[in-house]
């Protein structure tokens, strides 16, 4: 085969309809939000917000990161892909109530963004953030994230007649469609509900599926300063910024720093009134718009990345809904769904706290405080456990 005749068959593969980069943003979305919206929700409720609250921060974190996927798409012409920050949701949801309350925490949230700005445009704090070993990020992670990870197994042990089929489709779609498995336990759950809606009668009723803004005008507390909204500060850029710019490099796309920062930070602010917690860039749903098989066409990826910003709009649009639905779910349904949505980022939280055996007695250390969900002077165990780590580390402990 000649150079020409190869180089005409590339571009004849290249030729795909615009329907496949228009429908892989679609299914980008799709996973990025059923897969994980559960937990955000439960990290919302645990911080102290009512049903209202948190019905409405979700409708305004998937606002933010779709129009913060649709603005970095256009302008930059690659697909850039925001998220909500699901590690933070974990995160808050072991947190739990913060000192000054629902107001507070809404306060962290508006920190949490200033900080992703500040990241942007000042090269030192991302680097000083660059410096915490990543083992002790990642043992932090890990710690913070095994107990929503346990709960599944808790949910199937009280109610299994419930928890039981959520589970089994899991695990068969983890075996043939990985992609869909924690999608799919989402339908299962659907399901689930629905039946005992039918059984039992009552439930959501139409007025309870319409949109809802719920502002509350934010305050600032020395324990959730620390105990909040730097550990969500921190565990967004660790676990999704960083990785999300690695992800992208891995597919020949430089990711805008400053701008990519400055959006989603800006994004998490205006959010954050209405009970939207951290917005960033995507980190593992990103390979979905930015793989080829999203394209061929790498020049025409960022379709896919447009594609994924206005349907994460739409879902939004279902936050209220998502939330009445859970509201009237069995025990332990939704816990299972939050939590088998976890596992792959605890698994890859804990590979890369022990890869490094100097490490591994403070990663432990760090691991086990931050599970433990104590609080001292009203800041949570995130923060203990992240300072625990780096002072052991630093003066050597586990090391010959």
């Amino acid at each position: 085969m000649t150079e020409t005749t190869r180089d005409a068959g590339v571009r004849g593969r290249e030729r795909v309809s615009i329907a496949v980069p228009v429908g892989a943003g679609v299914v980008c979305a799709l996973v990025g939000f059923t897969s994980s919206f559960a937990v955000v929700l439960a990290g919302l409720r645990a911080v102290g917000a009512d049903a209202a609250q948190a019905a409405s921060g979700l409708f305004a974190v998937s606002v933010a990161m779709g129009a913060a996927t649709v603005l970095l798409s256009w302008r930059f012409r690659i697909p850039v892909t925001s998220a909500w920050s699901t590690p933070g949701a974990a995160l808050l949801a072991t947190t739990g109530a913060v000192a000054g309350g629902w107001s507070a925490a809404v306060g962290a949230f508006v920190s949490c963004g200033v900080l992703l700005v500040v990241t942007g445009w000042w090269p030192g704090l991302a680097k000083l953030v660059r410096r915490i070993p990543v083992s002790i990020a990642q043992a932090m992670l890990a710690g913070v994230l095994l107990p929503l990870c346990v709960e599944p197994l808790r949910g199937l042990a009280t109610n299994p007649a419930a928890v039981g089929p959520v589970l089994a489709v899991w695990l068969v779609l983890l075996k043939v469609r990985p992609r869909w498995a924690v999608p799919g336990a989402f339908g299962a759950a659907l399901v689930v509900i629905g039946i005992a809606l039918a059984r039992d009668g009552g439930g959501p009723g139409l007025a309870d599926f319409v949109p809802q803004l719920s502002v509350t005008s934010p305050s600032w507390t020395v324990g959730a300063s620390i105990g909040a909204a730097v550990p969500l500060y921190l565990v967004t850029m660790a676990a999704q910024n960083i990785p999300g710019v690695a992800v992208m490099a891995g597919f020949g796309y430089d990711v805008p720093w400053r701008p990519a920062m400055t959006v989603t930070g800006v994004g998490s602010m205006l959010a954050a009134p209405f009970g939207g917690h951290a917005i960033n860039l995507a980190a593992i749903s990103a390979a979905l718009a930015a793989a080829p098989d999203a394209d061929p066409d790498r020049e025409r990826r960022w379709v896919a990345g447009l594609s994924a910003g206005v349907t994460y709009l739409v879902l939004g649009l279902t936050s209220t809904g998502l939330v009445a639905v859970v509201l009237a779910a069995p025990d332990g349904v939704v816990q299972a769904v939050a939590g088998v949505a976890l596992l792959g980022a605890f698994a890859s939280a804990c590979a890369a706290a022990m890869s490094q055996v100097d490490d591994r007695l403070p990663a432990a250390v760090t691991f086990v405080v931050a599970a433990s969900g104590i609080a001292v002077v009203g800041v949570g165990s995130a923060f203990w456990a992240l300072l625990a780590g780096i002072v052991l580390r630093g003066l050597g402990v586990g090391r010959p």
